[in-house]
């Protein structure tokens, strides 16, 4: 049986999308199964080095423009979303609070608002190293 290169990268493709299905990979399986089947469409006007050269090309552009486009949001997800201050967080300044047993840079989502230290607080996002923070109070109705 003689397979042309066009049903042989229509193959790859659909290993490398079936693959993202069974273990999850972040996109990049799908990506690469994606430029998979787009060098097959193209396969019978290229030599096979220019078919594997762009394959790698696409892979790489599409990983790269997936992970712009789909931001993953569980790293930047915190396990719990209680703190306690340690020192008081001036309005508008950096203050520490201790997380999950370890003590953080926190400031205030309002930047009008001081929170006194030994304070309970809720984390509501977080900036590189530094919590944001929004003082127990503010929640309660």
């Amino acid at each position: 049986m003689d397979l042309s290169p066009s049903v042989i990268w229509l193959l790859i493709g659909a290993v490398f999308c079936l693959i993202e299905f069974v273990v999850p990979t972040a996109f990049v399986s799908s990506m690469m199964g994606i430029s998979a089947l787009i060098v097959a469409a193209i396969a019978g006007l290229l030599p096979l080095g220019l078919q594997i050269a762009l394959w790698a090309v696409l892979s790489v552009g599409l990983v790269l423009a997936s992970r712009r486009l789909v931001r993953t949001r569980a790293s930047r997800n915190l396990d719990a979303t209680e703190a306690e201050t340690l020192t008081e967080i001036p309005a508008g300044r950096t203050g520490r609070v201790l997380y999950e047993g370890n003590s953080w840079a926190a400031q205030c989502d309002d930047p009008g608002v001081t929170i006194a230290a030994h304070q309970k607080v809720y984390i509501v996002a977080r900036q590189g190293t530094t919590l944001i923070v929004v003082p127990q109070n503010v929640l309660r109705s």
